[in-house]
């Protein structure tokens, strides 16, 4: 099945240094753009990450430091990506929980304000777990009926990945050829900040998903523990974590 779209959608995979948002790099990253009228676009790029790649990453994805030496920065191309993806939703496997927020993290140690507030983000991995409990390299083969050759290498999982949902459209009628439904089934919280770290609650507002104040009013905690809002800053959290915390905190003070 074709997708239904309105936008351009990015499926994208990207290779790192490790699996933490906060302090690890991109090495490698490839997406498939699909457009509206069927016509497909497919980039691959490897990024020099500024700092060793750990041999444990290295032997999942199997880039060297060598092969990265003379590579671009992602500061260096940081404009030219986001104009690549700029209108189009995104998609990727587990890209709801580590692709996006590192993406993010990226964009915004560049100074790059990617303003990602109106896309919708379709999680490939969240469809997968919620129909059938599996891999990548599993639901590649039960949807598509194909082996996964070069698994963890970024171009072959993210073409896998783009397969991977037109198949699941495909297979479940109850999977709407639709955007939005999409992106909303491939969520499991509706997060404020792509760390998840803040969530909105059934009444829209935004409450702390972690810690002593789970599940109370950001707004509140900010308004009667002010040293709360410091210690975040100061702590391990993403950019866009302390970004979205700040813009509740400059929302108190014009109120």
């Amino acid at each position: 099945m074709e997708l239904n779209l309105k936008n351009p959608i990015v499926f994208f995979d990207l290779e790192t240094t490790g699996i933490s948002v906060v302090t690890d790099r991109i090495v490698e990253i490839s997406y498939v753009k699909v457009s509206p009228n069927g016509t497909e676009e497919v980039k691959t790029r490897r990024i020099n990450p500024g700092m060793p790649i750990p041999p444990a990453s290295t032997a999942i994805h199997g880039i060297t430091d060598e092969d990265v030496k003379d590579c671009p920065t992602f500061k260096e191309v940081a404009k030219s990506l986001a104009s690549q993806i700029e209108g189009c939703d995104l998609a990727g496997f587990n890209s709801n929980r580590f692709d996006i927020p590192l993406l993010a993290e990226e964009f915004l140690r560049a100074g790059v304000d990617l303003d990602m507030t109106k896309r919708k983000f379709i999680d490939v991995q969240t469809i997968f777990h919620k129909m059938e409990q599996r891999t990548l390299v599993a639901a590649y083969k039960f949807y598509c009926d194909k082996s996964l050759e070069n698994a963890h290498s970024a171009e072959a999982d993210t073409i896998a990945t783009y397969e991977v949902l037109k198949a699941q459209l495909d297979r479940y009628p109850e999977l709407q050829n639709d955007m939005q439904f999409l992106a909303e089934y491939s969520s499991f919280n509706k997060n404020v900040d792509f760390a998840g770290r803040m969530i909105y609650d059934e009444d829209g507002n935004e409450v702390f998903n972690f810690g002593k104040n789970k599940g109370r009013l950001v707004s509140e905690v900010l308004d009667k523990e002010p040293g709360y809002y410091s210690w975040m800053m100061n702590g391990d959290f993403s950019l866009n974590t302390k970004q979205v915390l700040t813009n509740i905190k400059l929302r108190g003070f014009n109120k």
